[in-house]
């Protein structure tokens, strides 16, 4: 110890403060500080600067994990295999029960919304092959940080608030894009319908195919409940297609009105969890965009009848007829992929557009055709049907993983 140091006993019976000068160098630990020691209230105005502070910025790297963006709206009802419901939140399906999802605002403390997961028709068994699972599934160019499949693989940290009214043990997995590897998990819901925060340490995969580009990369599932043939020991890799761990509970599939809640989902290098990074709306949005987007109002369900946000092109006529219109769309972002595109008219008409002509009412249900689908826009163009220089119409567009 430093000669200017003083001995414990010694500050203990004194009301001095504690110098500087009087700490030898290292001799505060990490393992000395009691939890929660070290408060806000207790540090010096300016005694933490930016070297000295852990860059907090842009930690999480799941998109939505707020449950804030919702563009498809409404109460989902899950079909078979998947089905995608609030922003980038993927569910699997393949069971003989009825479950629905839906944009919530019971939440825990902080936040404004979360997933629900409804059990509106109950299974009476989990057969080896059921299974129903929330899937996050993470682009290869927003994973390849993690160096997933390289000696350089990165500890990663899962942490989410749950709620839900079957207690006990429930599972998960953490998967590749391929399927074929997986590190089952397990979290415990202490009490019923009450919010608690999990945290998930994985040590990173060191093998294993990882995609680095725009495909389909690291994913993390939830499982709701999963038979023997998509379930695994927790808490080691192993070589296989896992959705949940073995002995996680399948009461949120076999009890009728069961209800299950998750919110706050962040993904992050590192063995611990830090406090939820929240994004602006705006911004979760713009992010999600790469995904889905479409061009009605943001409250607005595809297919309503409506002309509120709709997409107008034209002005041009080609082709071998003056009934021939053309027009470029741009997509409101870049999407990940070429997409897939659905047309609307403004009646909620599927494949169809509206075509208006200066003067005269909008006629709906026309016919409407496509060219140059790319990830950046589509060229619309209407050959026949009642004489226009416009078209106009609605569309979705979506390039999931």
């Amino acid at each position: 110890m430093a000669s200017n140091a003083k001995n414990l006993a010694e500050l203990l019976n004194t009301d001095t403060t504690v110098a500087v000068a009087d700490v030898a160098d290292g001799s505060i630990t990490t393992a000395k500080l009691a939890d929660g020691g070290v408060s806000t209230a207790k540090l010096a105005d300016n005694a933490v600067t930016s070297a000295k502070a852990l860059n907090l910025g842009r930690r999480n790297l799941v998109f939505n994990g707020g449950m804030q963006i919702h563009q498809r709206t409404g109460t989902i009802t899950l079909g078979t295999a998947l089905t995608t419901t609030l922003d980038r939140m993927t569910f699997y399906k393949s069971h003989a029960g009825t479950n629905t999802v839906e944009q919530s605002t019971d939440t825990p403390v902080g936040f404004s919304n979360s997933l629900k997961f409804t059990t509106t028709v109950a299974d009476s068994s989990v057969a080896a092959t059921d299974r129903v699972a929330m899937i996050y599934r993470m682009e290869g160019l927003d994973a390849a940080k993690l160096e997933f499949g390289t000696s350089n693989a990165q500890t990663i940290n899962i942490s989410f608030y749950v709620k839900s009214s079957i207690t006990g043990t429930h599972g998960g997995a953490v998967g590749n894009g391929s399927d074929n590897r997986a590190y089952p998990f397990t979290y415990t819901i202490s009490s019923a319908n009450t919010w608690e925060r999990k945290s998930i340490t994985v040590a990173g995969d060191t093998t294993g195919t990882w995609a680095t580009n725009n495909a389909r990369s690291l994913q993390v599932c939830w499982g709701l409940g999963v038979g023997s043939q998509f379930s695994g020991t927790a808490g080691a890799w192993e070589a296989a297609d896992r959705n949940s761990a073995t002995g996680a509970t399948t009461g949120v599939l076999t009890t009728a009105n069961a209800t299950w809640f998750i919110t706050g989902i962040q993904i992050e290098i590192g063995s611990s969890a830090s406090d939820f990074e929240h994004r602006s709306f705006a911004e979760e949005l713009a992010l999600c965009q790469r995904y889905y987007q479409k061009s009605y109002v943001y409250e607005t369900a595809p297919g309503t009848a409506t002309q509120h946000g709709s997409w107008s092109t034209g002005g041009h006529q080609g082709g071998t007829s003056t009934g021939y219109v053309e027009g470029v769309i741009n997509f409101e972002r870049l999407m990940r992929a070429t997409p897939t595109l659905t047309l609307y008219d403004h009646n909620g008409n599927s494949n169809k557009c509206a075509r208006l002509a200066t003067g005269v009412a909008r006629y709906q249900n026309e016919s409407i055709n496509t060219s140059q689908l790319n990830a950046r826009g589509v060229t619309m163009y209407s050959t026949t049907g009642t004489a226009a220089g416009i078209v106009q119409g609605h569309y979705t567009v979506s390039a999931e993983l």
